[in-house]
Protein backbone atom coordinates (compact mmCIF):
# COMPACT_ATOMS: atom_id res chain seq x y z
CA UNK A 1 0.00 0.00 0.00
CA UNK A 2 1.43 3.34 -1.05
CA UNK A 3 1.33 6.01 1.64
CA UNK A 4 1.57 9.59 0.41
CA UNK A 5 4.14 11.89 2.00
CA UNK A 6 1.66 14.76 2.29
CA UNK A 7 -1.75 14.04 3.88
CA UNK A 8 -4.71 14.36 1.54
CA UNK A 9 -8.36 15.32 1.82
CA UNK A 10 -11.44 13.38 0.77
CA UNK A 11 -14.64 15.42 0.62
CA UNK A 12 -17.99 13.85 1.39
CA UNK A 13 -20.15 15.40 -1.33
CA UNK A 14 -23.92 15.03 -1.27
CA UNK A 15 -24.51 16.49 -4.73
CA UNK A 16 -22.82 17.01 -8.07
CA UNK A 17 -22.37 20.70 -7.20
CA UNK A 18 -20.52 19.74 -4.02
CA UNK A 19 -18.35 17.26 -5.91
CA UNK A 20 -17.31 19.90 -8.44
CA UNK A 21 -16.61 22.42 -5.69
CA UNK A 22 -14.42 19.81 -3.97
CA UNK A 23 -12.27 19.48 -7.06
CA UNK A 24 -12.10 23.25 -7.46
CA UNK A 25 -10.84 23.58 -3.89
CA UNK A 26 -8.07 21.02 -4.36
CA UNK A 27 -9.49 17.89 -2.73
CA UNK A 28 -7.73 14.65 -3.60
CA UNK A 29 -10.92 12.59 -3.80
CA UNK A 30 -14.70 12.80 -3.52
CA UNK A 31 -16.94 10.39 -1.66
CA UNK A 32 -20.26 10.85 -3.44
CA UNK A 33 -23.43 10.18 -1.47
CA UNK A 34 -26.97 11.39 -0.91
CA UNK A 35 -29.14 12.12 2.12
CA UNK A 36 -26.54 13.22 4.66
CA UNK A 37 -29.27 13.83 7.24
CA UNK A 38 -29.49 10.03 7.58
CA UNK A 39 -25.73 9.58 7.54
CA UNK A 40 -25.57 9.14 3.78
CA UNK A 41 -27.12 6.77 1.26
CA UNK A 42 -26.27 5.73 -2.30
CA UNK A 43 -26.64 8.58 -4.82
CA UNK A 44 -28.75 8.19 -7.95
CA UNK A 45 -27.34 6.52 -11.07
CA UNK A 46 -27.60 9.85 -12.91
CA UNK A 47 -25.59 11.64 -10.24
CA UNK A 48 -22.91 8.94 -10.27
CA UNK A 49 -22.66 8.93 -14.06
CA UNK A 50 -22.44 12.70 -14.42
CA UNK A 51 -19.94 13.01 -11.56
CA UNK A 52 -17.71 10.46 -13.28
CA UNK A 53 -17.96 12.37 -16.55
CA UNK A 54 -17.14 15.75 -15.04
CA UNK A 55 -14.63 15.02 -12.27
CA UNK A 56 -10.91 14.74 -12.93
CA UNK A 57 -10.10 13.70 -9.36
CA UNK A 58 -10.78 10.29 -7.83
CA UNK A 59 -14.41 9.37 -7.22
CA UNK A 60 -15.65 6.94 -4.58
CA UNK A 61 -19.36 6.19 -4.17
CA UNK A 62 -21.19 5.31 -0.98
CA UNK A 63 -23.04 1.99 -1.23
CA UNK A 64 -25.75 2.14 1.43
CA UNK A 65 -29.36 1.37 0.47
CA UNK A 66 -30.98 3.09 3.46
CA UNK A 67 -30.34 4.90 6.70
CA UNK A 68 -30.41 3.16 10.06
CA UNK A 69 -28.34 0.17 11.12
CA UNK A 70 -25.86 -1.86 9.07
CA UNK A 71 -27.56 -5.25 9.33
CA UNK A 72 -28.95 -5.84 5.86
CA UNK A 73 -31.54 -8.22 4.43
CA UNK A 74 -30.76 -10.45 1.46
CA UNK A 75 -32.69 -8.07 -0.78
CA UNK A 76 -30.72 -5.07 0.50
CA UNK A 77 -27.46 -6.91 -0.05
CA UNK A 78 -28.58 -7.62 -3.62
CA UNK A 79 -29.25 -3.90 -4.13
CA UNK A 80 -25.75 -3.10 -2.84
CA UNK A 81 -24.16 -5.61 -5.20
CA UNK A 82 -26.04 -4.19 -8.18
CA UNK A 83 -24.96 -0.67 -7.21
CA UNK A 84 -21.35 -1.83 -6.99
CA UNK A 85 -21.60 -3.36 -10.46
CA UNK A 86 -23.07 -0.10 -11.81
CA UNK A 87 -20.14 1.84 -10.34
CA UNK A 88 -17.67 -0.57 -11.89
CA UNK A 89 -19.34 -0.19 -15.29
CA UNK A 90 -19.03 3.59 -14.97
CA UNK A 91 -15.31 3.32 -14.10
CA UNK A 92 -15.71 4.77 -10.64
CA UNK A 93 -12.45 4.59 -8.66
CA UNK A 94 -13.86 3.11 -5.48
CA UNK A 95 -16.86 2.24 -3.35
CA UNK A 96 -17.61 2.75 0.33
CA UNK A 97 -19.38 -0.05 2.22
CA UNK A 98 -19.99 -1.38 5.71
CA UNK A 99 -21.83 -4.49 6.89
CA UNK A 100 -22.24 -5.65 10.50
CA UNK A 101 -23.74 -8.80 12.02
CA UNK A 102 -26.42 -8.87 14.71
CA UNK A 103 -23.76 -8.61 17.44
CA UNK A 104 -22.39 -5.38 15.95
CA UNK A 105 -19.22 -6.98 14.64
CA UNK A 106 -17.86 -6.68 11.11
CA UNK A 107 -19.53 -9.25 8.86
CA UNK A 108 -16.30 -10.50 7.36
CA UNK A 109 -17.82 -12.95 4.87
CA UNK A 110 -20.39 -10.59 3.35
CA UNK A 111 -17.99 -7.65 3.27
CA UNK A 112 -15.24 -9.74 1.69
CA UNK A 113 -17.70 -10.84 -1.00
CA UNK A 114 -18.42 -7.23 -1.89
CA UNK A 115 -14.72 -6.34 -1.88
CA UNK A 116 -14.16 -9.15 -4.38
CA UNK A 117 -17.10 -7.99 -6.49
CA UNK A 118 -15.77 -4.41 -6.48
CA UNK A 119 -12.30 -5.36 -7.72
CA UNK A 120 -10.40 -3.52 -9.24
CA UNK A 121 -12.10 -0.58 -7.53
CA UNK A 122 -10.79 0.52 -4.14
CA UNK A 123 -12.97 -0.25 -1.11
CA UNK A 124 -13.41 1.83 2.03
CA UNK A 125 -15.16 0.42 5.10
CA UNK A 126 -17.23 3.34 6.38
CA UNK A 127 -18.32 4.47 9.84
CA UNK A 128 -20.22 1.27 10.51
CA UNK A 129 -16.79 0.67 12.08
CA UNK A 130 -17.76 3.17 14.79
CA UNK A 131 -20.75 1.07 15.80
CA UNK A 132 -18.69 -2.02 16.65
CA UNK A 133 -18.03 -3.05 20.28
CA UNK A 134 -14.23 -3.27 19.98
CA UNK A 135 -12.42 -1.00 17.51
CA UNK A 136 -9.21 -3.03 17.54
CA UNK A 137 -11.03 -6.27 16.85
CA UNK A 138 -12.96 -4.47 14.10
CA UNK A 139 -9.68 -3.20 12.64
CA UNK A 140 -8.37 -6.74 12.26
CA UNK A 141 -11.70 -7.94 10.87
CA UNK A 142 -11.82 -5.22 8.21
CA UNK A 143 -8.25 -6.06 7.20
CA UNK A 144 -9.39 -9.68 6.71
CA UNK A 145 -12.07 -8.52 4.26
CA UNK A 146 -9.49 -7.06 1.89
CA UNK A 147 -10.79 -3.48 2.16
CA UNK A 148 -8.07 -0.88 1.81
CA UNK A 149 -9.31 1.90 4.07
CA UNK A 150 -11.39 2.57 7.19
CA UNK A 151 -13.34 5.79 7.68
CA UNK A 152 -13.73 6.41 11.41
CA UNK A 153 -14.62 9.08 13.94
CA UNK A 154 -12.92 7.02 16.64
CA UNK A 155 -16.29 5.69 17.85
CA UNK A 156 -17.36 9.18 18.92
CA UNK A 157 -19.71 11.66 17.25
CA UNK A 158 -16.79 13.94 16.35
CA UNK A 159 -13.36 12.71 15.34
CA UNK A 160 -11.46 15.39 17.27
CA UNK A 161 -13.02 14.03 20.47
CA UNK A 162 -11.25 10.71 19.86
CA UNK A 163 -7.77 11.78 18.75
CA UNK A 164 -6.10 9.35 21.16
CA UNK A 165 -7.97 6.29 19.91
CA UNK A 166 -7.56 7.29 16.28
CA UNK A 167 -3.82 7.77 16.77
CA UNK A 168 -3.67 4.27 18.27
CA UNK A 169 -5.60 2.85 15.31
CA UNK A 170 -3.24 4.56 12.86
CA UNK A 171 -0.24 3.07 14.66
CA UNK A 172 -1.82 -0.39 14.96
CA UNK A 173 -2.86 -0.41 11.31
CA UNK A 174 0.62 0.50 10.10
CA UNK A 175 0.92 -0.16 6.38
CA UNK A 176 -1.77 -2.85 6.39
CA UNK A 177 -4.74 -0.50 5.88
CA UNK A 178 -5.39 3.25 5.73
CA UNK A 179 -7.13 4.84 8.70
CA UNK A 180 -9.03 7.91 7.48
CA UNK A 181 -10.49 10.09 10.28
CA UNK A 182 -13.68 11.99 9.59
CA UNK A 183 -16.71 13.65 11.26
CA UNK A 184 -16.54 17.24 12.40
CA UNK A 185 -13.11 18.02 10.98
CA UNK A 186 -12.70 21.46 9.45
CA UNK A 187 -10.13 24.15 8.69
CA UNK A 188 -10.21 25.32 12.30
CA UNK A 189 -9.29 22.05 14.03
CA UNK A 190 -7.42 20.00 11.41
CA UNK A 191 -3.96 21.40 12.18
CA UNK A 192 -3.87 20.30 15.80
CA UNK A 193 -5.79 17.10 15.11
CA UNK A 194 -3.59 15.97 12.21
CA UNK A 195 -0.49 16.68 14.26
CA UNK A 196 -1.80 14.39 16.97
CA UNK A 197 -3.09 11.43 14.93
CA UNK A 198 -0.61 11.51 12.01
CA UNK A 199 -3.01 9.99 9.48
CA UNK A 200 -2.35 10.15 5.74
CA UNK A 201 -5.95 10.81 4.68
CA UNK A 202 -8.74 12.93 6.16
CA UNK A 203 -12.48 13.17 5.44
CA UNK A 204 -14.65 16.28 5.72
CA UNK A 205 -17.73 18.01 4.28
CA UNK A 206 -16.78 21.73 4.53
CA UNK A 207 -20.16 23.06 3.43
CA UNK A 208 -21.92 26.42 3.53
CA UNK A 209 -25.54 27.38 2.95
CA UNK A 210 -26.43 28.45 -0.58
CA UNK A 211 -29.59 30.53 -0.80
CA UNK A 212 -32.30 29.38 -3.22
CA UNK A 213 -32.97 31.45 -6.35
CA UNK A 214 -36.72 31.04 -5.84
CA UNK A 215 -38.70 34.29 -5.64
CA UNK A 216 -42.05 32.89 -4.53
CA UNK A 217 -41.70 30.96 -1.25
CA UNK A 218 -44.51 29.18 0.59
CA UNK A 219 -42.98 29.34 4.04
CA UNK A 220 -45.65 27.35 5.91
CA UNK A 221 -45.22 24.08 3.93
CA UNK A 222 -42.36 21.62 4.55
CA UNK A 223 -41.41 18.78 2.23
CA UNK A 224 -39.78 16.73 5.01
CA UNK A 225 -40.46 16.13 8.66
CA UNK A 226 -37.57 18.24 9.98
CA UNK A 227 -38.65 21.86 10.17
CA UNK A 228 -35.18 23.02 11.19
CA UNK A 229 -33.95 22.21 7.68
CA UNK A 230 -34.59 25.22 5.40
CA UNK A 231 -36.71 24.57 2.32
CA UNK A 232 -35.13 27.46 0.41
CA UNK A 233 -31.42 26.88 0.99
CA UNK A 234 -28.98 24.10 0.19
CA UNK A 235 -25.81 23.04 1.97
CA UNK A 236 -23.06 22.84 -0.66
CA UNK A 237 -19.35 22.19 -0.32
CA UNK A 238 -17.45 25.48 -0.18
CA UNK A 239 -14.41 25.43 -2.48
CA UNK A 240 -12.63 28.08 -0.44
CA UNK A 241 -13.03 26.09 2.79
CA UNK A 242 -11.63 23.05 0.97
CA UNK A 243 -8.69 25.12 -0.21
CA UNK A 244 -7.90 26.31 3.32
CA UNK A 245 -8.10 22.75 4.67
CA UNK A 246 -5.79 21.44 1.93
CA UNK A 247 -3.30 24.27 2.52
CA UNK A 248 -3.11 23.35 6.21
CA UNK A 249 -2.41 19.71 5.33
CA UNK A 250 0.32 20.79 2.92
CA UNK A 251 1.91 22.97 5.61
CA UNK A 252 2.24 19.96 7.91
CA UNK A 253 4.63 18.28 5.48
CA UNK A 254 6.01 20.86 3.06
CA UNK A 255 7.70 19.52 -0.06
Amino acid sequence: MNLMSTPVLEICAASLASALASEEGGAFRVELCDNLYEGGTTPSPGTIALAREKLNIKLHVLIRPRGGDFLYSDEELDIMCRDIEFCKERQVDGVVIGILDRDGRVDIEKTAGMVELANPMAVTFHRAFDMTPDPFEALEDVIKTGAGRILTSGQRNLAHEAAGLIADLVEKAGKRIIIMPGAGLDEHNIGEFAGAVKAQEYHATLRNWLESLMIYRKQEVFMGGMREIPEFALKITDAERVRRFVDILKSLNPA
